[in-house]
């Protein structure tokens, strides 16, 4: 059977079977256009990452350049730290860093872990003197930037000057040896500015910063946007140098899907209406033409659909004529990109829109298209906004025309990519201003490539080597050191380093440092070689070499491998900074302030020099050894010595003392008290002056003189006249007190003997006499009494000792227990039973029982009495209060006489008057107080104040 009657055959089957037929239509249209679909969603799914990766790249690189620049900086002020620790210029080389970088808000050195130096300090001022390294928050950051040797971005976290910030920590050492940190703080928002993470950020996609807790272990985010994103297409980059992650991720999941969904409808209804069609056809071949007007009505809707998805497109859409350029058709998306109305843009072409630097490219690459060179391309150029503005697009052109016929029209995405160009161009600008501040650095400055070296030392088995072993190697082969002296490479070199040398071309630095170099040079060169083999990355020191011009120089070299160059040294810094003036100055200051130290420590004083705003000691002469007992060294080693050494008895109106006369630039002269060594109290008279200039209070000066023994005789004469004047104040009060109460006495008596006398009968005269004895017993009482009361005050010489309160309270309630059973009292000792008060055991005893047997005494007789006893700290007193409800006191007519001696305020038969007054004695000899509050029917509470 020959090949037509087989195709006829299967034609004829087809059309005998018009449902098999149909279905097999669908089936095959159906499986098509899922097939079409899938690779659909692939493609831009594809895209979709292909945007997501290149918008995550850029912002990578921006912060990536940001944190490189922040580096950079901290190298910078790390460079200008001498060997001594001591950093020259701050102010002018951070006002440099800052103006002109604007990824960092601040820069700061941090010599042993306390910020010391700021700019700008405007703002910053809460940070001056934070000890980061005893902060829970700062420490371990700041511990790991020293223990990996490299620098460290803490945060995002709570700034001490306000707002959220990262501070990146960069560790120097000096000699090996840790000095402190040289710090960039970047304000967070700052941070999200120059990263384009708030520019990138859209409806369509949004970004995400964290970083793990070492606290918890837990990861933290500090963007808007928190919800969990697992489920969501995302990509993300690390940043090790801060243990940061950041995500980009996509708003929605499932728009593709959305996207697909009429497309994979209309799919459906397509490949359905085909299979009923071609049923439909083979069944009544009459009904074509319906059929066929039925299906250009659901082509109609099919394109209105396409039309649809046309407008509502993400990216810019345009419909373009090929031979004229005009714009036959362009989605809302492209319209809103370049700022025109749909009817504005239908009566353009693109030429009007192109910027005229691009325009011979483009048509360069559609002339191609038209010869049929290429099917399409893809460009990136500029249009002209409505405004007049520029938008940078990525355009990819599409031909509407199969090959081999005459061009028509094309289809053109156009991609606005804006912000990504932008962000390319700041990119350039600060690498631009990183060669800008190398080269304009204050510091001559080369950078050198010691790779070769490394390689050389290496195969001589050098690295690692003991630093000894090294040192005497390099000693006995100096043809080692001309060896790598000619491995060096000169890779750049800034415009001080041309002055310091007087040449004016680079050309002539650059190349071997071994053109350049002498032997002179060899020690210098040790050191670095040295550095190399013990791994070390940064070394400093001093040398003197032969210069170009033939002069001998003293230079201070700083020498720094750049981060990440650790294992290649591909790229170190070096530093060479003319001090030959400094060295003959310091020669010469030196010898100066020998002669003047000399001087100085002849002074029977203390000589010192001081800050004005934080009172820390620049200054102090070695007589402080003598008076106080601190070695200069002990009182300069730590911030805020004096302070810290004043009395704290003194110190709150010292400080006040000295800020006043300071910030009103007066010179002072005051006396007050530090501890020495020793713990011995010592006397100062402090002579200060207040240095100013340009109105403004630069440094103290002053001298201290002991005084202790001029005022010790001074305490001890107020301590004399204080007591004598307190004792004739006693006598005086207690010669009222004898005048009033045994001039009743004596009256009594001069009457009783009066009568005794003119008695007419002895009846009467024993009635007298009987009288008489009666009033002889109570003066005898009363002189008792007396006799007690001067013995208090007269006792200068009381044992004092500590005495536990509680035990004392207990003792005394055991003395009444016989009282407290039989009146049936509650007692409540709530008395603290560690508390104890410096006091005379006997006075003690007295003071409790007089005041627990009146409350005892003195009970209502309507209700079961209840005393309570409390202790508690006032104003850094101890206070024992002492209440009951019994029957009151009226204070209002009673209060001022309350304490006086025979002054009763009830009918109670054991009243006599006596007890308050001793108490109240005893009290105030002891140096304390007494207070009393009381309602009379209510009770009354006394509050007794220890010393």
């Amino acid at each position: 059977m020959n090949l037509d009657k087989k195709i006829t055959i299967l034609i004829s089957w087809f059309l005998s079977r018009p449902k098999t037929t149909g279905i097999l239509v669908f089936t095959l249209l159906f499986l098509v256009s899922n097939l079409i679909l899938f690779l659909r969603y692939q493609i831009i799914k594809e895209s979709e990452q292909r945007e997501m990766s290149s918008i995550l790249n850029v912002v990578h690189q921006n912060i990536e350049q940001s944190l490189k620049n922040s580096h950079i900086s901290t190298l910078t002020l790390a460079m200008t730290i001498d060997d001594n620790g001591n950093p020259s210029n701050f102010d002018e080389i951070g006002k440099q860093l800052v103006d002109s970088n604007p990824n960092i808000d601040a820069v700061e050195l941090v010599p042993n872990g306390v910020i010391k130096y700021v700019y700008p300090l405007k703002g910053n001022e809460p940070v001056v003197n934070f000890d980061v390294l005893n902060s829970p928050k700062a420490r371990k950051s700041a511990m790991k930037a020293i223990k990996n040797r490299k620098i460290y971005y803490a945060g995002p976290l709570e700034l001490k000057q306000g707002g959220k910030g990262i501070v990146g920590w960069f560790p120097v050492f000096k000699s090996n040896k840790f000095w402190g940190f040289c710090t960039v703080v970047i304000k967070f928002n700052t941070f999200l500015e120059t990263s384009g993470i708030k520019t990138f950020s859209t409806d369509k996609y949004y970004f995400q910063f964290s970083k793990t807790n070492p606290e918890t272990g837990k990861e933290e985010f500090f963007l808007p946007n928190k919800k969990n994103f697992t489920n969501k297409t995302h990509l993300t980059v690390s940043f090790p140098d801060g243990d940061w992650k950041l995500y980009l991720i996509t708003t929605n999941n499932y728009y593709l899907i959305k996207q697909l969904i009429p497309i994979a409808i209309l799919a459906i209804v397509l490949s359905l209406i085909c299979g009923l069609f071609t049923t439909s056809l083979l069944k009544r071949p009459s009904e074509l033409q319906r059929l066929v007007h039925s299906q250009a009505l659901r082509l109609m809707k099919s394109e209105i659909k396409f039309k649809s998805i046309f407008e509502q497109a993400a990216i810019g859409i345009a419909h373009i004529d090929s031979n004229s350029g005009t714009f036959i058709e362009a989605n809302e998306r492209f319209c809103q990109m370049l700022g025109y109305e749909t009817n504005e843009i239908s009566k353009m072409d693109y030429m009007m829109i192109t910027h005229p630097n691009d325009l011979e490219n483009d048509f360069k690459k559609m002339r191609l298209l038209k010869r049929g060179v290429i099917r399409e391309f893809g460009l990136e150029k500029r249009f002209f906004h409505k405004d007049g503005n520029i938008v940078w697009a990525s355009v990819t052109i599409t031909p509407l025309w199969s090959v081999g016929e005459k061009p028509t029209s094309h289809i053109g995405i156009i991609e606005d990519i804006t912000d990504k160009k932008e962000a390319q161009d700041r990119i350039k600008r600060s690498e631009k201003r990183f060669k800008s501040l190398f080269n304009n650095s204050p510091i001559p400055l080369w950078e050198e490539d010691f790779s070769e070296v490394k390689k050389y030392l290496t195969e001589l088995g050098l690295i690692d080597m003991p630093r000894e072993e090294v040192e005497a190697y390099l000693k006995n082969n100096i043809d080692v050191i001309r060896k790598c002296l000619s491995l060096v490479k000169v890779i750049d070199v800034n415009n001080m380093c041309l002055a310091l040398h007087s040449v004016k071309d680079k050309n002539i630095l650059k190349g071997k440092l071994s053109t350049i170099f002498d032997d002179e040079s060899i020690p210098i060169f040790s050191k670095q070689l040295i550095a190399i083999t013990q791994r070390q990355n940064h070394i400093t020191g001093d040398s003197q070499i032969k210069f170009m011009d033939n002069q001998y120089k003293h230079i201070h070299f700083r020498w720094s491998v750049v981060p990440e160059y650790e294992k290649t040294l591909e790229r170190v810094l070096v530093s060479t900074e003319d001090i030959t003036e400094r060295k003959n100055s310091e020669e010469v200051i030196l010898k100066s302030q020998q002669k003047i130290e000399s001087l100085i420590n002849t002074i029977d004083g203390i000589v010192w020099e001081g800050d004005p705003n934080t009172f820390d000691f620049t200054f102090i002469s070695r007589k402080v050894e003598d008076i106080l007992g601190y070695t200069p060294e002990e009182w300069l080693g730590t911030p805020s010595f004096w302070i810290n050494h004043v009395h704290p008895d003194d110190k709150e109106w010292v400080i006040a003392f000295m800020s006043r006369y300071t910030y009103e630039k007066r010179q002072h002269d005051f006396e007050y008290r530090m501890i020495r060594k020793d713990g011995e109290i010592v006397w100062l008279r402090d002579i200060v002056s207040v240095v100013v200039e340009n109105d403004i209070a630069v440094n103290l000066r002053g001298i201290m003189i002991d005084i202790t023994k001029a005022k010790m005789a001074e305490i001890e004469l107020n301590n004399t006249l204080h007591l004598v004047t307190e004792q004739n104040k006693r006598l005086l009060n207690f010669s009222y007190i004898v005048s009033h109460n045994l001039r009743s006495h004596t009256s009594n008596i001069q009457s009783i003997s009066n009568l005794i006398e003119s008695a007419d009968t002895d009846e009467e005269r024993d009635e007298m006499i009987q009288l008489l004895k009666s009033v002889s017993s109570v003066l005898n009482e009363t002189m008792n009494n007396l006799n007690e009361v001067v013995t208090i005050q007269t006792n200068i010489n009381l044992i004092i000792e500590p005495l536990n309160l509680k035990k004392y309270i207990n003792k005394t309630l055991d003395v009444l227990r016989e009282q407290l059973v039989k009146n049936d009292v509650i007692i409540h000792n709530d008395v603290n039973k560690e508390i104890e008060v410096k006091y005379n055991p006997a006075y003690l005893e007295s003071i409790l029982l007089n005041f627990i047997s009146n409350a005892i005494r003195y009970g209502h007789a309507e209700r079961q009495t209840v005393i309570d006893l409390k202790s508690y700290q006032e104003d850094g007193k101890t206070v024992l209060e002492i209440s009951d409800n019994g029957i009151g006191i009226d204070l209002e007519k009673n209060g001022e006489k309350l304490f006086g001696m025979y002054k009763t305020f009830t009918n109670h038969a054991d009243a006599r008057g006596i007890g308050l007054f001793i108490s109240k004695n005893q009290i105030d000899a002891m140096g304390g107080k007494i207070v009393v509050k009381s309602t009379i029917d209510e009770g009354t509470t006394f509050k007794i104040y220890f010393r």
